[in-house]
């Protein structure tokens, strides 16, 4: 693991009105590692989530950024030009309901060669080949390339999302609860799907989910938020199986609703 976070967040506070939704916190991804952000409904995770991906402005705090060129940007102090293009080509954001984060009217393959587009990309044969073979990687048929995604199941929905993510191998993804809403077998699938492809295109995650059981099986490392702010944080298997924070230990033996 290289010496150097790839991200590090400093102090990240966001607020609504008088109450604090995030506080002060602070973290750090490291390259290659996927970081679990768990806690109970309304902790702040996903608050947090989109104050990272520029989804929504921080009061406070600052999101330090290691680029692929090998400078150093605060992402909340960047214009909204170079922010939106490092978004749309180092990062990704895969979204609890895919339909947020998929063009509806836009063909499967058409959703998944956008991004590189955003990278200069022009030539209609060269990303038709790409989302081709993208496809296949999530498990979508070829014959598939050019229905739209309204005609897809959830399921198929979420794994071109992920797709669409991924094509342009992203330094950092974001995922907010990618596995919520799916039935246990299409959840198991794409679990599956999602710790291999993390592992092949070597790309740092930090993903929010209420579900431990998916925490486990993806998450490297895990914080745990309560009211806004960070409680407990170690390695996933560690923090799960001996969590030393009291509300930690509710929230393993599932007194706590996540």
């Amino acid at each position: 693991m290289s010496e150097t976070p790839i991200l590090e967040v400093r102090g990240l506070t966001k607020r609504f009105g008088a109450r604090a939704a995030v506080r002060d916190v602070s973290l750090e991804l490291w390259p290659g590692e996927v970081l679990g952000i768990v806690g109970e409904s309304g902790s702040g995770k996903t608050t947090l989530l989109n104050c990272l991906g520029g989804r929504m402005p921080a009061d406070a705090g600052e999101v330090l950024y290691h680029t692929g060129d090998g400078r150093e940007v605060d992402m909340l102090a960047l214009s909204e030009a170079d922010r939106r293009r490092l978004l749309r080509t180092e990062w990704g954001f895969v979204h609890q309901n895919p339909r947020d984060g998929l063009r509806p009217d836009v063909s499967a393959g058409g959703n998944v060669g956008e991004r590189l587009m955003a990278l200069g990309q022009r030539h209609y044969g060269n990303l038709r080949d790409t989302a081709l073979d993208w496809l296949k990687q999530v498990e979508i048929d070829a014959d598939r390339v050019d229905d739209k995604p309204r005609a897809f199941s959830g399921g198929m929905q979420q794994r071109l999302q992920i797709a669409r993510n991924l094509v342009t191998h992203p330094r950092v993804v974001l995922m907010d609860e990618p596995t919520g809403g799916l039935d246990v077998s299409v959840q198991a699938r794409l679990l599956d799907l999602l710790r291999r492809l993390v592992r092949d295109v070597g790309v740092s995650v930090i993903i929010v989910t209420h579900d431990l059981g998916v925490a486990r099986l993806l998450a490297d490392r895990l914080i745990v938020m309560r009211e806004g702010g960070l409680v407990e944080s170690g390695l996933t298997d560690r923090l799960l199986d001996d969590p030393r924070e009291p509300y930690t230990q509710l929230l393993v033996s599932s007194v706590l609703t996540v």
